[in-house]
This record gives C-alpha cells, sequence and structure tokens, in this order.
C-alpha cells in the first residue's frame, strides 16, 4: 500500500514536471506582451518596447529580451533605459487562464539608464509617472500598480546634463532592490555601485510614497557610505581647475521632496584645491550639516567643521547648483591654527616652500572668504603667521654677504615672528599684498607680488634692516640707502622652490645719483648672490 502511494505521487510529479517543460512550448508568451507593455507605459507614463517574451513554469514568470524605456522628449530621443533582459515575476495561474497581470517581482539585467540634468533644474525622470492631472478621478492605473520587488543587476548608470556642460560620468556595477514598490507606500531600499575613478558608494534606506508629479520630489530617507571616490573623475568638476583628491564619506540624508537636510563627515586624502598646487601630505576632515532646497536648489550649512591635526577651522555660508559646476560663498575662520597642522595643507593652496624647508611651531590665524564656482574659486583674505621657524632655510645666507656687512648675524633657520598678509588664491595663481614679515636676524621686510600658476615669484620688496650698523650702514648712509629712506629695494624671482633675490639698483639710488651707482650696485649684488657687473 506504502509502494503504490509512493507511486502515486511519483507519477504526479512528473505529470507536473512534464507540464513545466511542455507548457512554454505550447503556450506562446507574446501573446501577453501587449499586456505588459501597456501595464508598464501606463505607470510610466513612457514608451515601452520589449522584445521576445518567453514563459517560464518553473522560474514563476516572463523574460523579456532587449527592453528599451523611452526618455522625455524635452531632454533626449535616446533610452531613459535600455537593459539586456527583463524578468517579470508572475502569478502563473492568473496569467494563463484569465490573462491578469499579477507581478510579483521585476529584475532588470544589465540596464544602461541615464540620467539628465538640465539647466532649469528638472531631472529627466521627474516625469515618470506622469502628471496626476493626466488621469482621470476614477484611473486606478497608478494607484493599483504594485510589485513584490524591483531588482536592478549589474546596471550601468551615466550622468550628464542638457545641453553638455561636462563630461558625462559613469557608474558601474549598479545594484538596486526596492520592496513593495508601489505609488503609495514607503519602501526599503539599497544600492550599491562602483563611482568613477575605482571608489564605491553604498545607500540603504527608504524611500516612498512615490510622487507622481514629479519623481524628483519623492521623499528619501537614507545613510550613505562612499569609499575612495576620486574627485576630479566624478564629472563634477572640470579637471582643468586642478580640483582633487580622494574622499571617504559617511552620512545620513533625510530629504520629503521639498528640503534635503543632510550630515555627516568627509575624509579627503590627497586635496589639492588650485591648478599650481601639489596634493597636501595630511588628510582633511569635514564635519557638516546643511539643509539644502530643491526649488531653489541652493543650501546652507548649518554646521561646518575642517578638521586638521588637532585644529579645527569654521566653514559657513551658503551654495548653488543651478550651473555646471556648484557657487559657493562662504567665510572660513581659523584662529591660533598650529603651524605643525596646517604645514601639510599649504601645498594644496599652492604654496610651495623653498627646497628643504620646513614650518616648525608658530600660530596661524586667517579670516578668509571662499567665493565662486567650485572649479574656479577664489579665496581672499588675511593670513597671519606668529612666531614660526622657517626650519632648512637661512635667509640672510641667501642674501649673501647682508649679514656681515650689516653686522647681523644668521644661523641654518630662518625665525620669523610676524608673516602676514592679505592673499588671493584662484585659478590664475596667488597675489600677496600688504605682506609684512619680521624676521629678527635681518629686521622688517614689506612689498607685495605674485606666484604664477607654474609657481613663477614676482615679488617687489623692501628690507628695513636691523641696526643699519656694519659696513652697510656707512654705504646705505652715502648713497641715499639709509633707514631714513625706508630700506633697501630689492625682486624676489625664480620659483617658489628655489627663489632668486635681485637687488632694485634703480629704485635704491634712483636716476639723479650717477657715479656712485656702480658701487652701490656691485655691493648690492654681492648681498643677494649676484655677481657684480663687468
Amino acid at each position: 500500500m506504502k509502494r503504490k502511494g509512493l507511486l502515486i505521487l511519483g507519477g504526479i510529479v512528473g505529470v507536473l514536471l512534464l507540464a513545466a517543460i511542455l507548457l512554454p512550448v505550447l503556450v506562446d508568451a507574446n501573446k501577453f506582451r501587449p499586456m505588459i507593455e501597456s501595464e508598464l507605459q501606463k505607470s510610466l507614463d513612457r514608451q515601452v518596447h520589449i522584445g521576445d517574451l518567453k514563459l517560464s513554469l518553473l522560474a514563476g514568470g516572463v523574460t523579456a529580451g532587449d527592453i528599451t524605456i523611452s526618455d522625455d522628449p524635452a531632454f533626449s530621443r535616446e533610452p531613459f533605459v535600455s537593459a539586456k533582459s527583463l524578468d517579470v515575476g508572475v502569478e502563473m495561474l492568473p496569467l494563463i487562464f484569465s490573462r491578469a497581470l499579477r507581478v510579483r517581482s521585476l529584475t532588470v539585467n544589465q540596464p544602461r539608464i541615464t540620467l539628465l540634468h538640465s539647466s532649469a533644474g528638472k531631472w529627466n525622470y521627474s516625469s515618470l509617472g506622469g502628471k496626476s492631472d493626466k488621469k482621470s478621478a476614477g484611473s486606478s492605473s497608478q494607484a493599483d500598480f504594485s510589485v513584490g520587488e524591483l531588482t536592478v543587476k549589474n546596471g550601468q548608470i551615466v550622468v550628464g546634463s542638457v545641453p553638455e556642460r561636462a563630461k558625462p560620468r559613469v557608474y558601474e556595477d549598479v545594484n538596486v532592490t526596492v520592496k513593495d514598490l508601489s505609488t503609495t507606500s514607503v519602501m526599503p531600499l539599497t544600492l550599491a555601485a562602483k563611482t568613477p575613478g575605482g571608489g564605491s558608494l553604498k545607500v540603504d534606506g527608504k524611500v516612498g510614497p512615490l510622487s507622481e508629479g514629479d519623481m524628483a520630489a519623492t521623499p528619501l530617507k537614507a545613510d550613505v557610505k562612499v569609499q575612495h571616490l576620486d574627485i576630479a573623475s566624478t564629472g563634477f568638476i572640470d579637471t582643468s581647475s586642478g580640483l582633487s583628491g580622494v574622499v571617504d564619506y559617511a552620512g545620513k540624508l533625510d530629504s520629503d521632496g521639498k528640503t534635503a537636510r543632510s550630515d555627516g563627515k568627509a575624509t579627503v586624502e590627497k586635496l589639492r584645491l588650485v591648478k599650481a598646487g601639489a596634493p597636501a601630505r595630511k588628510p582633511v576632515t569635514f564635519d557638516y550639516a546643511t539643509e539644502y532646497d530643491y526649488k531653489r536648489e541652493a543650501g546652507a550649512l548649518t554646521r561646518g567643521d575642517i578638521h586638521t591635526g588637532n585644529s579645527v577651522t569654521k566653514l559657513s555660508g551658503t551654495y548653488d547648483t543651478h550651473g555646471a559646476s556648484p557657487v559657493v560663498h562662504m567665510k572660513l575662520n581659523g584662529s591660533h591654527l598650529p603651524v605643525d597642522d596646517v604645514e601639510g595643507l599649504l601645498p594644496a593652496f599652492g604654496v610651495v616652500l623653498p627646497s628643504g624647508a620646513s614650518l616648525r611651531g608658530g600660530t596661524i590665524d586667517a579670516n578668509l572668504t571662499l567665493d565662486g564656482p567650485i572649479d574656479r574659486l577664489v579665496t581672499a583674505g588675511p593670513v597671519n603667521v606668529s612666531n614660526t621657524t622657517l626650519a632648512g632655510y637661512n635667509l640672510a645666507s641667501k642674501m649673501s654677504a647682508l649679514s656681515a656687512l650689516a653686522g647681523l648675524k644668521g644661523g641654518s633657520d630662518t625665525q620669523i615672528q610676524t608673516l602676514a598678509s592679505k592673499l588671493r588664491i584662484s585659478p590664475e595663481g596667488i597675489r600677496a599684498d600688504d605682506l609684512n614679515v619680521v624676521v629678527p636676524s635681518i629686521g622688517t621686510v614689506t612689498g607685495n607680488g605674485t606666484i604664477s600658476p607654474s609657481n613663477a615669484l614676482n615679488f617687489k620688496m623692501l628690507a628695513k634692516l636691523a641696526g643699519g650698523g656694519g659696513v652697510l650702514g656707512g654705504v646705505t648712509q652715502i648713497a641715499g640707502l639709509g633707514q631714513q629712506k625706508g630700506g633697501v629695494p630689492f625682486r624676489i624671482e625664480g620659483t617658489t622652490s628655489s627663489p632668486i633675490f635681485i637687488p632694485d639698483v634703480v629704485g635704491a639710488v634712483g636716476s639723479t645719483v650717477v657715479s656712485p651707482a656702480e658701487g652701490v650696485g656691485g655691493i648690492l649684488g654681492g648681498f643677494f648672490g649676484k655677481k657684480k657687473p663687468k
């Protein structure tokens, strides 16, 4: 009896397996293609085309090849989505016997999704689902539409603009899962992708309910994690600006579809802010909170703490994302920052110390404004350095016989009591005005000048020597170069890594002094390491 029962059970299983094998042959799944296309078009308000359909009873669904979803014609004639295949998990019995489509799951395989942003601030995915006023009060095409699980596997997302303002950026290996998809529910969401340049992006949160009028206004609450994001390769920044670095980020995003609030920490390695700069030797951590208005495409920092070593600098202000590059209007304030914390960041601003030299000890005060597009940023304001040492560089010796003739003594390092200036850092280079340097071993040096993007120096300076004694004191009195005239003029040329000090003989002597000019010029040439003309 038991054996007979097993035989019956085996027969039933065999029949079911035979049905599973034969049914896809006997039933032409392409009969359901118009229905599936129609349902998708109603839900998306976009033209949808799917290729050959294959019914799989064992898999419990239909597989569609070569699917395309059209873009909003205001953005592009190219597909918004193109995919190798679409697996539609459906309830089989209603589909076969009553032609009722009840979707359990949608799996999009290897899609290419193109996201475009217009100069008016709109995204091409905003119109997905159409306008609510297009549907009659009795229509339920969207209200009744639901999918148990939407999955995107091994996709590619291309992010660009219309008209094109920057090279499109591509995110690879995109995998997305949305559960309980509908227009009326809050849906769990996970997303993972490789960012341009070899980094990674992960999003874990909840999205919805879907906004029928504007998909971009759909609420989203999520944890976001980014690792090893290469700033220069994102496509958001013009690579010619020189802005670069590698970012690790962890934060939260909470959006109601109108206003987005975000907070988190971003750590940047090898930061470079200007084309003439070099990667910073120390990491920078940015601890922030911000609010962003979608309609205005603008926001404000409610917290902005920049950490370098044990130092904290405050950043505040507003930003605007209308254009190809975000525009900022911000203030940066740092008080009594240890030079040892900041010194490793100087290369990022294009500030290069003489070869073999380094700054040790002392403090920095800065009160700067940051204005303009991120890729053409202008940083300006006063900077004051106090009681630091330029180690490995003897300024007096670079002026040759200055210390001996002026009765001054130097050492292997240069002690700087004060270094103050009004700076302007931009893609065109660095300008220093009202430069005032107090070096106890030499005196006070004042002037102004520029550092080009190629690090070329062009400074006009005046040295008021400490004491004014020694041989130089007598010579300057005879030639009209005494302290009553304000000091000894000179120029600084060469490069930041190898500066050259050149006496300004014309400025020192004046056109009315003729006979002593050659002698004084020769002496000053000796001060600055310049050979006397023959």
